[in-house]
């Protein structure tokens, strides 16, 4: 078929996926990692632009709040634009998803701050941060769910992988452009105007996956599917009666994906707040986080092409479970940013080679028809509950208890869990994509 008429493909056939296309499908998540990587290291200033207070620590809580605020739309936009993408296709839900996305950025770039409006510009960035929770929630499933289609069946975990590796990208560009802007303008100016332009810089890319999104070839296969015509309901009543035990055991396995990347993105608050340590020096974090974040997914997808997904889900987050606490007493007790950076690294690069293996290994295990909301609504409600909740935790906990630790032990005691799960998730390298799913 036409790659140009957007129709759908057979379930045996694979589209031509060049890297053009795999980089128009993973864009949306790479924008959700650049606003999580942005938001995460500029908090205190979005928080004295939209929620000023006589307490700084107080203006950083809220914003961390309305941080949190965009996760409560995630599952919603889980079910309804994951159980869209099954019934409609890959390709309509990621052109939707990716505009959403783009709308709410757009609304926390350019809103007037509680100066200049009052009231009104906290409620402009709080629907513009559930704008695009209700897109954030719906975008991995259905693009997830195109690269696993896509790829040959020998490359599904690497191919797949790349959805991770685009955080990656994304975090190593944000933390790039942040270090560069902060040396040539200063901290004062970052804090003032740019943060905004971070974000203006990222809703760039926007119309060019919207345009290479609309040439894509469909994957979700044939229209007269008989589960294709099934109510949303429907999607989620037949997920939760045939999949329950796989879908609880996911959301184990993702909490504990998604808590690591919080910690990992909390960390330019924690060497600034906590360490005491510069914004220059705090800046340069992500750039530790991205360059983990690239590299490492991708070993992650080849491995689990030859080993299997279950080895490289359980033994990376074991070790996590095990360094956790040991690197962040180093870092406590020697703190600078060599040390930052080195933790930061690590705890990263196991965690990326986790994750790859677990965004290819849990659609593998759903079958076709409910593939993408299986995904879309596990991921959205581990993600919004964990990953909108983590870095507030973490900071709740040092601000009372005076422990510069409970960062560690959050993230070892979500990985614990984490390994557990994994162990009880089937293998599904080799696995037919049409062929009866595990339960």
């Amino acid at each position: 078929m036409d790659a140009l008429t957007g129709a759908r493909l057979p379930p045996t056939s694979h589209p031509p996926l060049n890297r053009r296309a795999v980089g128009a499908v993973v864009l949306g998540n790479a924008l959700e990692f650049y606003d999580f990587t942005v938001y995460a290291f500029f908090a205190k200033p979005i928080g004295e632009a939209f929620f000023p207070a006589n307490d700084p620590t107080h203006s950083l809580l809220a914003s961390l709040a309305l941080f949190g605020i965009g996760y409560v739309m995630r599952p919603i936009g889980g079910v309804l634009i994951g159980a869209f993408a099954d019934r409609a296709g890959r390709k309509p839900a990621m052109l939707i998803t990716i505009a959403l996305m783009a709308l709410g950025m757009l609304m926390l770039a350019a809103c007037p701050s509680y100066a200049v409006i009052g009231g009104w510009a906290q409620v402009i960035v709080i629907a513009g941060r559930l704008v695009q929770g209700l897109a954030l929630g719906g975008e991995v499933g259905p693009s997830t769910a195109y690269l696993l289609e896509a790829a040959p069946p020998e490359r599904r975990g690497f191919v797949t992988s790349w959805q991770i590796a685009s955080q990656g990208c994304a975090a190593l560009f944000a933390g790039i452009i942040a270090t560069v802007l902060a040396l040539a303008v200063g901290d004062q100016a970052m804090a003032q105007w740019g943060w905004r332009l971070m974000f203006a810089l990222g809703l760039c890319v926007v119309p060019v996956g919207l345009i290479i999104r609309s040439h894509l070839p469909e994957t979700a296969g044939p229209e007269e599917d008989p589960h294709a015509a099934a109510s949303t309901f429907g999607v989620v009543r037949r997920l939760l009666r045939d999949h329950g035990r796989l879908l609880g055991l996911t959301f184990l396995v993702i909490a504990a994906s998604t808590v690591s990347n919080a910690v990992g993105t909390n960390m330019p608050v924690f060497a600034g707040a906590t360490l005491g340590l510069s914004e220059t020096a705090a800046t340069a974090v992500p750039i530790a986080l991205g360059l983990a974040s690239v590299i490492f997914p991708l070993l992650g997808g080849w491995s689990a092409d030859r080993v299997g997904r279950r080895p490289v889900m359980i033994w990376p987050r074991a070790l996590i479970l095990i360094l956790a606490v040991p690197a962040f007493a180093w870092v406590v007790q020697a703190p600078s940013a060599a040390s930052v950076y080195a933790v930061t690294f690590l705890l990263s690069a196991l965690s990326s080679i986790n994750a790859a293996a677990v965004i290819v290994g849990i659609p593998e295990a759903l079958p076709r028809a409910v593939r993408s909301a299986g995904l879309s609504i596990v991921y959205a409600v581990s993600v919004s509950v964990f990953g909108g909740s983590t870095n507030y935790v973490v900071n709740w906990l040092i601000a009372t208890t005076g422990d510069r630790l409970a960062p560690a032990y959050y993230l070892a005691a979500f990985s614990l869990v984490g390994t557990v799960a994994a162990m009880l998730l089937p293998e599904t390298r080799g696995r037919d994509l049409d062929a009866d799913a595990a339960a």
